[in-house]
């Protein structure tokens, strides 16, 4: 009983760390896609820089933007 244990705490573990890498890599990604898009400064960089994404952020608008 205590060799399962042992094991089932490992595979916790293993998946958890699998999990953090995994978030860290994501974010540091997505970090950088910001920064090149902040870099580029006009409002349709992410179409530019990355077409083959579908609608990146929720509140992108491409076309004019009327103030509310």
């Amino acid at each position: 009983m205590t060799m399962m244990k042992t094991l089932l705490i490992l595979l916790i573990a293993s998946i958890a760390a699998g999990w953090v890498a995994l978030y860290i890599v994501r974010r540091i990604q997505n970090s950088k896609m910001l920064r090149r898009i902040a870099a580029e400064g006009f409002e349709t960089a992410t179409d530019i820089l990355y077409p083959k994404k579908r609608r990146m952020f929720r509140k992108h608008k491409v076309g004019p933007v009327l103030p509310h």
